[in-house]
């Protein structure tokens, strides 16, 4: 297979690799369907050649592989690694053991088409899709890295395992698995903080003070937004500790900005509710793939607030903090 068809950060199997500019990064390539790397995304030559000059290049490459995952569903499908991403992520502390093995566990629960089945793949294989969809959702390196989290899994009884061939991974999720999962979703549905995800810029003042924050209280939920510098393609630790937290995130994409989109695609990879927002007009910039996704389509403030309290009374229902109707 030629280097046209080859994962841009791993050099494995992907649908294709194409040029679609040319930059003061050099050449931007949009790399498609790349399973090891977590689905589609858009790398700087600028990017590759300093990542290719770390030492701990696969260990970031992992990170990098990690994040693109959680942001292919909420509609970012094609996120963009510079050489300030590669930067970023060199500085990012290793995800938790425990969460890479929760993120494992419900890619197992996911993959299991009814209750007791068994999902395997090859280790030794570059081409077997779900060994390296694995690795990059679990932050892994190395197949001996998945192995160990495996491990984790059966020491603690949310999975068994099955004996099969040498060479092969298999997973069986139990019950006490099943009951590990809806734990996790129990501590979210328990929390009455809503994340806001949105543009800081001084026009969009009145928006949050009179709209979001207002209309969050109105469904029985406490408003956080994290009023911090911009950093491009970057979730600090303080925002992923409070997304977590959080009951759901409301996702504004006035103006269009990148860091919306990320923090937007950590909460939908953690399986948090996402409620999307957009001023009228500025509804046309918004990426095409997140237009699939209903939108609270706001004026002014007075209607964001209304139908943000009326949307997230529907879907996620009230809050404790919920005024008791006369």
């Amino acid at each position: 297979m030629s280097n046209d068809n080859k994962c841009r950060l791993w050099e494995t199997v992907a649908e294709g690799v194409s040029p679609i500019s040319w930059g003061a990064d050099g050449m931007r390539h949009k790399v498609t369907g790349s399973h090891r790397a977590g689905g589609n995304y858009i790398i700087t030559e600028q990017a590759l050649n300093f990542l290719q000059m770390r030492a701990d290049k696969d260990q970031i490459k992992a990170r990098l592989s990690c994040w693109i995952v959680d942001q292919q569903r909420p509609g970012h499908a094609g996120p963009e690694i510079t050489k300030e991403t590669v930067e970023q992520f060199a500085q990012n502390k290793p995800m938790p053991v425990h969460e890479r093995a929760d993120r494992l566990l419900r890619y197992l629960e996911k993959k299991s088409p009814v209750i007791g089945s068994m999902v395997t793949c090859q280790t030794n294989s570059q081409d077997d899709s779900v060994l390296q969809e694995m690795l990059a959702l679990s932050e892994s390196v190395s197949a001996s890295e998945l192995l160990f989290l495996k491990n984790y899994l059966v020491e603690r009884k949310w999975t068994n395992e099955p004996r099969i061939a040498m060479g092969a991974f298999s997973a069986v999720v139990t019950l006490e698995g099943y009951a590990h999962l809806a734990e996790l979703a129990t501590k979210q549905i328990n929390s009455s903080q809503g994340f806001v995800a949105m543009w800081f810029d001084d026009s969009m003042t009145e928006a949050y003070e009179k709209g979001i924050a207002p209309g969050i209280k109105d469904a029985g939920y406490e408003p956080l937004r994290i009023d911090k510098k911009e950093f491009l393609n970057k979730i600090d630790d303080e925002i992923i500790a409070e997304i977590r937290r959080s009951r759901f995130v409301v996702a504004d994409f006035t103006a269009d900005r990148g860091g919306v989109y990320y923090e937007a695609g950590f909460a939908h990879g953690m399986n948090i509710p996402l409620i999307f927002t957009c001023r009228e007009d500025t509804l046309q910039n918004i990426h095409f793939d997140t237009r699939q996704f209903p939108h609270i389509v706001w004026r002014n403030h007075n209607d964001l607030r209304k139908q943000l309290a009326d949307r997230i009374s529907a879907v996620i229902g009230d809050g404790p903090g919920k005024a008791p109707k006369d």
